[in-house]
């Protein structure tokens, strides 16, 4: 069987790659060994980093829960199972925006929670 060494397929693969790292430093973009180890850290980064993304949002909806209950006159955790009680089916993000744009629609549905105890 005949030899096949893939030249042009290495070719744009390797063009691929620089492609990607254009704008890095130095041999990051010039040389394709360290650009492909560039390019697979970037994406793994990017890849971590929308999983925690979604974590530091969900911290910040918590926070801002937290300190508009605390402003109504009860902590997160007991307005929270105040909420599940009442059977009030409000996901933290859109809480936390009421609480932020809204406080007096918030207040409305803090004072249902609390009755709901």
């Amino acid at each position: 069987m005949t030899r096949v060494k893939g030249g042009p397929v290495t070719h744009l693969h390797h063009k691929k790659v620089l492609k990607f790292n254009k704008g890095n430093f130095g041999s990051r973009h010039r040389l394709f060994k360290r650009a492909n180890e560039t390019m697979l850290k970037a994406l793994w980064y990017s890849y971590r980093d929308r999983r925690v993304r979604r974590r530091d949002m969900r911290k910040l909806w918590i926070a801002r829960i937290n300190a508009a209950a605390r402003m109504n006159g009860m902590p997160y955790s007991k307005f929270i199972f105040a909420l599940k009680k009442a059977d009030i089916q409000l996901n933290r993000k859109m809480l936390s925006d009421l609480a932020v744009r809204n406080p007096e629609a918030f207040s409305s549905v803090f004072a249902k929670a609390k009755a709901a105890l």
